[in-house]
């Protein structure tokens, strides 16, 4: 069964920008976000994708995902669908400082306009991995960090 095993932090600074080797746009909405899975809808740049991900292990590390690509077409009118609150967000991708994993470095926009977050995928939950400056507090497991969150829980709303 594909696993996902991820680790979430806060961005610290904007220099992540400068290092990226590559952007993206990114809108995603949730057609079912009921504990334990969820249903994505996302459109990033020109691809679309259904994604189903199933229920975070105790430490929130891992769990189940399956992604397919979908036609742009669909998506677009999947989105319609979807439970109010759309993820529009651009993704940077930066390289470890050793080069042995990527980081995603996601910029949101919107009612979520403000949040930085970086996450690296891992091979295994012990999976070791090199921090860029720009990483700070590690979010994994806070389920407010979640998008499908993010989506019904704006960080415009959270104060601070």
């Amino acid at each position: 069964m594909p696993q996902e095993i991820e680790r979430k932090f806060l961005v610290t600074r904007e220099d992540f920008k400068a290092q990226a080797y590559a952007v993206s746009h990114i809108r995603q909405g949730y057609i079912g976000t009921k504990p334990g899975r969820t249903v994505r809808i996302r459109i990033r740049d020109e691809r679309a994708y259904l994604t189903i991900k199933g229920p975070a292990g105790r430490a929130g590390l891992s769990r189940y995902e399956f992604e397919t690509e979908i036609a742009v077409t669909d998506a677009q009118d999947l989105l319609l669908l979807c439970e109010p609150g759309i993820i529009d967000k651009h993704r940077y991708l930066v390289k470890s400082p050793d080069g042995e994993h990527t980081w995603e470095v996601d910029e949101f926009h919107g009612d979520n306009d403000g949040l930085v977050m970086a996450e690296i995928e891992l091979h295994s939950e012990d999976d070791t991995f090199q921090k860029p400056d720009f990483i700070g507090q590690e979010v994994t497991g806070d389920r407010r960090y979640y998008n499908g969150h993010l989506r019904a829980n704006p960080y415009k709303l959270w104060g601070g």
